[in-house]
C-alpha cells in the first residue's frame, strides 16, 4: 500500500511541474540543508512567489508533498486517498520551488532529480554522515554530486558550491552548468570577509536578550556590495547559509542589497541549530541538538571556543552525545572530536556509548580526569548538567537524532514551558520515545 501510495503521490508532483514549470532550486549536503534552503527562501520572496517545506521534508516523500504544498496525513489511508484527489485538481504553484534533497542510500539523489528536475543545485558540504550505506567518503561524494551532474548546460543551469569545501568546490568539474562558488576563501565569487562574533560582555545571560551577533561584509567580483549583521546566529555557518542564499539570488536577478536586508531582518538560528537559549541560573546554552555531522559538530566546538570567559570564573561546556551513521568513519571521527574538545571547552559531557572513544582521546590530549563525563543517555547527562551549570557558562549541545540531546537542553533550558516553540522534536511522536 506504501509503494502505491509513494508511487501516485511522485506522479502528481511530476505531473503539477511539467504543467507549472516552477524554477527549481535543490539544497543537498551533509549538513546545513534546511537552513539553506530556508535562507534562499528568504532571499527569493523578495522579488518571486517561492514554495518551500516547513520542515525537512527531503525523502522520497517529503519533497513531492511540498511541491505540492501539502502536509503528510501521516498513516490514514482517507487521508492519502483525498490528498491524491486534491493533487489532480492543482490550478496554480509558486514560480519557484526551494528543494531539500537528502541522500541515506546510493541513487537518492538521482531519484530526487528525476522527480524533480533542478534549474539550480546548491551543495553545502561533505562530510560522513549517513555514510553507513556508503563504501567511503568518496562515494558519498559522488552521490551528492549527482545534483550539479544533471544540471542543464551553461546559460540554463547553475551550480552553487561551497567553495570553503575541497570536495565540494572539485564538484566544479563534474557539471555542464554554469558554476558559481561562495564561501570565505578567494577563489569564491560571492565571498564574506571581517566575519566576526561579538557575544555578551557581562556573566549573566537573560531571557528576550541578544546573545551574539555574527557580522560580515559581503563581497562580489572582489567588491564589498553589504554587510551581513545577524542576531542571535552564531559564527561562520550562518553567515555560510546567507552567501549560498545570495549567490542563488544574484543569478535570479534579485537586487543584492535587498537581500541582504532581508538575511539581516529574517535569519535567525532555527531550533537545534546553533540556537542561542537562555539557560537556567544565568547560563546561556548553544543549542544544535538537530542532529550531527563531524564537520558541524567540530565547527560547534570552534563557535563554543569564541566564547571567552568572563571576570568571574565562566565556564565553557561541551556536552557531546555520539555520532550515527558513520559506518567506517566511526572510531575516526569521534577520537577526532575529542581530541578538539580540550582546545575549546572546560568540561567535556559525552552521551552514549560511541562518545566514550571522545573522551578517551580528550583525556589523552591533555584534558583533566575530573573535567570528563560520561554518561549512557541524555536524560542522566541533563541531571549531572542541572546541578554543576552556574551563572556565566557556556554550555554548546550537539548528537546524533538518536542521541536525543535536547533533552539535556530541556533540563537546563530558563524557559521549559516553551521547548515546544524553541527545541526540535517535540512532537508526540518523539515526546513518547
Amino acid at each position: 500500500m506504501k509503494k502505491f501510495l509513494v508511487s501516485k503521490l511522485q506522479s502528481a508532483a511530476k505531473r503539477a511541474i511539467e504543467q507549472h514549470k516552477p524554477i527549481i532550486v535543490a539544497v543537498t549536503g551533509s549538513f546545513g540543508k534546511t537552513s539553506t534552503k530556508d535562507a534562499v527562501a528568504t532571499v527569493l520572496r523578495t522579488k518571486y512567489k517561492v514554495r518551500t517545506a516547513e520542515k525537512n521534508y527531503n525523502n522520497e516523500i517529503g519533497v513531492p508533498l511540498t511541491i505540492l504544498g501539502m502536509k503528510s496525513p501521516g498513516r490514514s489511508s482517507i487521508g492519502w486517498l483525498s490528498l491524491l484527489w486534491r493533487a489532480r485538481r492543482l490550478k496554480e504553484m509558486p514560480e519557484v520551488l526551494v528543494l531539500e534533497f537528502g541522500a541515506d542510500h546510493p541513487g537518492d539523489i538521482k531519484a530526487l532529480c528525476e522527480l524533480a528536475p533542478p534549474k539550480i543545485g546548491v551543495v553545502t558540504g561533505v562530510s560522513p554522515v549517513h555514510a553507513e550505506y556508503f563504501a567511503d567518503l568518496d562515494a558519498l561524494t559522488t552521490e551528492k554530486a549527482h545534483l550539479v551532474r544533471v544540471l542543464k548546460g551553461k546559460g540554463v543551469g547553475l551550480a552553487v558550491l561551497n567553495g570553503d569545501d575541497p570536495r565540494v568546490s572539485a564538484m566544479a568539474d563534474e557539471t555542464k552548468a554554469d558554476v558559481l562558488r561562495y564561501g570565505a576563501g578567494e577563489l569564491s565569487d560571492v565571498r564574506a570577509t571581517n566575519i566576526a562574533l561579538s557575544t555578551r560582555l557581562d556573566d549573566d545571560f537573560d531571557i528576550g536578550e541578544v546573545f551574539s551577533i555574527t557580522t560580515a561584509s559581503v563581497e562580489v567580483g572582489g567588491h564589498t556590495v553589504g554587510s551581513l549583521r545577524l542576531e542571535n546566529a552564531i559564527g561562520y555557518a550562518p553567515v555560510l547559509t546567507c552567501l549560498a542564499a545570495l549567490t542563488v539570488g544574484d543569478y535570479l536577478n534579485v537586487s543584492m542589497s535587498d537581500s541582504i536586508d532581508a538575511l539581516n531582518k529574517d535569519i535567525h538560528a532555527l531550533p537545534g541549530r546553533l540556537r542561542p537559549l537562555a539557560g537556567i541560573k544565568g547560563s546561556l546554552i548553544i543549542d544544535d541538538s538537530y542532529n550531527a555531522a563531524p564537520a558541524a559538530m567540530q565547527h560547534g566546538l570552534d563557535v563554543l571556543k569564541q566564547f571567552q570567559p568572563g571576570e568571574k570564573v565562566d565556564r565553557r561546556i561541551a556536552v557531546l552525545g555520539q555520532m550515527a551513521e558513520l559506518g567506517a568513519y566511526d572510531e575516526q571521527e569521534h577520537r577526532f572530536v575529542g581530541m578538539k574538545v580540550p582546545e575549546c571547552a572546560d568540561i567535556f559531557i559525552g552521551v552514549g556509548d560511541r562518545m566514550g572513544i571522545a573522551i578517551d582521546a580528550a583525556k589523552e590530549a591533555g584534558m583533566d580526569a575530573n573535567a570528563v563525563h560520561i554518561f549512557g543517555n541524555s536524560e542522566d547527562a541533563g541531571r549531572f548538567l542541572d546541578g554543576i551549570i552556574q551563572q556565566g557558562d557556556v554550555v554548546y549541545v550537539k548528537g546524533s537524532q538518536s542521541s536525543r540531546m535536547e533533552k539535556v537542553v530541556k533540563d537546563v533550558m530558563a524557559e521549559p514551558g516553551r521547548a515546544n516553540e524553541l527545541l526540535v522534536r517535540q512532537d508526540g511522536k518523539w515526546l513518547n520515545t
